[in-house]
């Protein structure tokens, strides 16, 4: 057969995991989102999914890189509700929409802190590089945004933009865990205070 009938082949096979891929990652999701991530093996995770182990060793490497993919798999656009927010919403109030959202599903939250756990930790590259590109990103678009709505006067001029953002993605993964830890924790109350407390003092 010539090279040119094997590539059709090949792109089918290549579509055909892929959509597996998609498959696993769509299982997985609804799992997380229901059970959370205690910390288990490949193994076990396997079973509950409904997939062989060698699958998913197979498709994601460890459970390290399975439970990466499937928290950005759970929280890419296409997977999110229509942003109802209007366009001048402070990053506060986005913080505030997301904690609502979260609330939905306690799993994919547990999930989220479970990785940001173990980046701190040595010997997990997967959720270290997770952890540090997804921070870096949100101060950065925080922090754009920030500067913006202080020049239309939603915020007050006398803040760092980036310490700003750093603040708001603290006081929200940080209340967050205690929500966890406890649900009586408010959690909204406390980031509607921060967002009075970034307004210009005339307003």
């Amino acid at each position: 057969m010539s090279q040119d009938q094997d590539r059709p082949r090949q792109r089918g096979a290549y579509a055909k995991g892929i959509a597996r891929r998609q498959e696993i990652l769509d299982r997985a999701i609804e799992v997380f989102a229901a059970r959370g991530a205690d910390r288990t093996s490949l193994r076990s995770i396997a079973s509950v999914v409904g997939v062989t182990h060698a699958a998913l060793t197979h498709y994601f490497g460890s459970l390290e890189e399975l439970l990466v993919a499937v928290y950005q798999e759970s929280t890419a656009p296409g997977r999110q509700q229509p942003d109802a927010l209007p366009a001048e919403a402070t990053p506060v109030e986005r913080m505030i929409e997301s904690a609502r959202t979260n609330r939905e599903v306690p799993g994919l939250v547990q999930l989220y802190s479970m990785l940001v756990a173990t980046a701190l930790e040595e010997g997990h590259p997967a959720a270290r590089e997770f952890a540090t590109t997804r921070f870096a990103r949100l101060r950065t678009d925080m922090a754009a945004l920030v500067r913006e709505q202080q020049d239309t006067g939603l915020i007050r001029e006398d803040v760092d933009a980036e310490a700003v953002a750093a603040l708001v993605v603290a006081a929200s993964d940080g209340l967050q865990t205690q929500w966890l830890l406890d649900d009586t924790a408010p959690q909204h109350e406390a980031l509607a205070l921060l967002d009075r407390l970034l307004r210009p003092t005339s307003r």
